[in-house]
């Protein structure tokens, strides 16, 4: 008789992993307290308009591929995968403008439109940067650190140490480009998983890094197509999938995982895999307290990343200066970037734009243009900000003030015919995010790897672990390691 694994969590990590283990012969069941799949990777739908509720940029395709060809998939049957050129758009509150491409002619022309010794600096950073994104790959991303010596020894500490990261990103940066503007588009890139650029280990260039080595790719429908394709495999496998049903308890008994508790009633498993925020499984379903002392004391003294206020705009008209990816880089750049990690909404915020409607007609009516606009704001540790009408109405101003300094874009408050707001108490309150953090822990040096919680429960047996708040930690790509890297630890134990 195979083994019945209970997945608790319908995230992309979760999905990922019931994946594997049912092409390995295990029974999966998926416990989804939504009535959508995906968790943070998810989709809003309204008035013809299909926006991505979080997630949005696509890099390393070959590892949402490796999911299918795991299971003995083509996932040309599931989904359509479409290169971005230029992948970046990047708008400067001065009106200055750069096109970034991975075609290195026009990257060229790009940055030496504005000095020639610009794109020569560029490329010393990609050279270096990409040296250390070997390593980490394959030492780092590609490993559990379940315990000390997987992490302590003096194969991984050397290569750690040849990585160089203890000075900040934008330090580091500024090392090898002298164009401030250069600064400022990769230092905004390493914000994607929640960490500032001004305090926050160098080693988050390598987003910026394979970002222009191997492009960004958009999916045919959006993100959530991925969501969407998973289930459908999860189906064809035989996988279980329970939605609208909240788990409120992993059962133990003598130290090992053992059921889930639902209103439905408890559903017995010979093994538990928690794809749940790593602080609210700890908190709240988990009740045995002897068992996770040590992890609940960590939880309390740990960093967490900052939050976002997300926009989304459904608008009456296209707007050709728009790519799918964009930044809006506002003035006061530092004091801007740094108010979220300070309890401070900033005033002149820099922003993310994507706009997916640019190239894929699935996503919005004909004619009319999808927009989501993303500012990284505080967590919700921090008590002066009250997220009410007031807040809302005060930080959309300020976006408003930004977008339509955009060239093109003066006219986009006249062509609003959709608008809805994400804020980091939804984070909280859909997503069980502890603290309204979108990215869990912080990044942080003492906060990855052996440092991060681990996939493998220490002290409960046959209890797993998948997500942004484990090692590998956040970002789509990272979570689907950690998927195959938890599967990996499953297999090698039963």
């Amino acid at each position: 008789m195979s083994k019945k694994v209970i997945i608790v969590g319908a995230g992309i990590g979760g999905l990922a992993t019931a994946v594997r283990l049912l092409s390995r012969g295990y029974d999966v069941t998926i416990y989804e307290k939504e009535r959508n799949l995906g968790g943070k990777v998810n989709v809003l739908e309204s008035k013809g308009f299909k926006f991505d509720l979080t997630a949005s940029i696509l890099m390393n395709p070959e590892t949402y591929k490796e999911v299918f060809a795991y299971a003995n998939r083509n996932y040309k049957d599931y989904l359509e995968f479409i290169k971005l050129d230029p992948f970046y758009t990047v708008n400067y509150y001065d009106k200055t403008i750069y096109n970034l491409s991975t075609d290195m002619v026009n990257l060229s022309s790009s940055l030496q439109s504005v000095s020639p010794k610009d794109f020569h600096e560029y490329i010393d950073f990609l050279s270096e940067s990409y040296r250390k994104y070997i390593i980490a790959d394959k030492y780092f991303l590609n490993r559990s650190f379940n315990n000390a010596f997987q992490f302590f020894n003096p194969i991984t500490l050397k290569k750690a140490l040849s990585l160089k990261t203890f000075s900040n990103t934008y330090s580091y940066v500024s090392k090898y480009i002298q164009n401030e503007k250069i600064r400022q588009f990769i230092c905004f890139q390493a914000m994607y998983i929640g960490v500032s650029p001004f305090e926050g280990p160098n080693i988050y260039t390598l987003i910026p890094t394979v970002s222009q080595i191997y492009g960004l790719w958009h999916l045919k429908g959006g993100m959530y197509s991925y969501i969407e394709a998973l289930e459908k495999l999860i189906n064809e496998l035989g996988g279980v999938i329970k939605k609208n049903c909240d788990v409120k308890e992993i059962i133990t008994f003598k130290n090992k995982a053992i059921a889930v508790k639902t209103h439905n009633g408890i559903d017995k498993g010979d093994l538990v895999v928690c794809n749940v925020d790593y602080p609210y499984a700890v908190k709240y379903l988990i009740k045995d307290k002897s068992l996770i002392k040590n992890d609940i004391r960590k939880i309390s003294s740990m960093d967490y990343s900052c939050s976002n206020f997300i926009i989304y705009l459904g608008l009456d008209k296209k707007y050709d200066e728009l790519s799918v990816h964009n930044q809006y880089i506002g003035v006061n750049f530092k004091r801007n970037i740094e108010d979220p990690f300070k309890g401070k909404i900033p005033k002149s915020p820099s922003l993310y734009i994507y706009c997916p409607s640019r190239i894929d007609d699935t996503v919005a009516p004909r004619g009319k243009e999808c927009l989501n606009v993303m500012v990284r704001v505080p967590n919700l540790f921090y008590k002066n900000i009250k997220w009410n009408e007031t807040t809302i109405k005060s930080l959309r101003k300020k976006v408003f003030n930004a977008l339509t300094n955009i060239k093109g874009l003066e006219d986009i408050k006249q062509h609003i015919i959709y608008e809805n707001y994400l804020t980091p108490v939804e984070i909280k309150k859909f997503f069980n995010s502890y603290g309204g953090a979108a990215y869990s822990f912080s990044s942080n040096l003492n906060q990855t790897n052996y440092f991060r919680p681990h996939i493998k429960s220490e002290k409960i047996r046959n209890l797993y672990f998948v997500g942004q708040s484990v090692h590998p930690g956040p970002g789509v790509s990272i979570v689907l390691l950690s998927s195959k890297l938890v599967s990996q630890e499953i297999l090698k134990n039963h």
